[in-house]
């Protein structure tokens, strides 16, 4: 890892870090139940992540606890605060939060159980997450409260998701294959990490400039 990479990597823990403080600071201005349940998760996925940095592995591997706790943790949130609070589908979520779970089957069936982030479950779950973005981006375009975008928090959201795990997509499918190709596999890892800075800087700022009465 170079030295740019180690900075983006603990700038990234900052920002996931800042989004949790923000959203606690603005916890008790939120209405909607789907907001409040978003900063209990920034602050759970900081202090989730920072485990992972600072906290023993003993009992399990962090392959484990990426790809069985804080993996299906974010999938399933989104899929919630997508398809249920947003979409208004709720048996959307279902159908894709059990499709996601079954993928765990064949990924224990077939593939290496040692990385760090399982590729198959990974893909899946992006996909339908993909879905999901779509299918916000076309609500959020042909609303007659198009002109007000700026404060709508999903658009931050949206935005941030689109470019994490959407835009990672490729790199987190192909990382066993990208990393026999070293300026490729840098370019995207670098690209990894700062998007990842940014989708937390966007979660804060949902909390800072989105609807105050949301």
């Amino acid at each position: 890892m170079t030295e740019f990479q180690e900075f983006i990597q603990n700038s990234m823990l900052f920002s996931e870090g800042l989004a949790a403080f923000v959203a606690l600071l603005y916890y008790n201005r939120l209405k909607e139940i789907q907001w409040k349940l978003f900063a209990i998760y920034l602050v759970i996925i900081f202090l989730g992540e920072a485990y992972s940095k600072w906290g023993n592995f003993i009992h399990f591997t962090k392959a484990q606890y990426y790809n069985y706790l804080l993996m299906p943790i974010q999938f399933i949130f989104f899929y919630w605060l997508y398809a249920v609070k947003s979409l208004g589908k709720p048996k959307l979520f279902w159908i894709l939060s059990i499709l996601y779970l079954l993928s765990f089957i064949p990924n224990e069936l077939y593939f290496v159980k040692n990385k760090i982030v399982f590729a198959f479950n990974y893909t899946l779950g992006c996909l339908m997450l993909m879905l999901l973005v779509i299918m916000e981006y076309y609500k959020q375009i042909t609303s007659q409260d198009i002109l007000n975008f700026y404060k709508n928090k999903m658009f931050y959201i949206n935005l941030g998701i689109t470019l994490a795990y959407i835009g990672t997509l490729p790199f987190m499918t192909f990382m066993s294959l990208l990393v026999k190709y070293k300026e490729i596999w840098d370019i995207y890892f670098s690209y990894f990490l700062i998007s990842g800075f940014v989708m937390y800087i966007l979660f804060a700022s949902s909390f800072i400039w989105g609807k105050r009465n949301s």
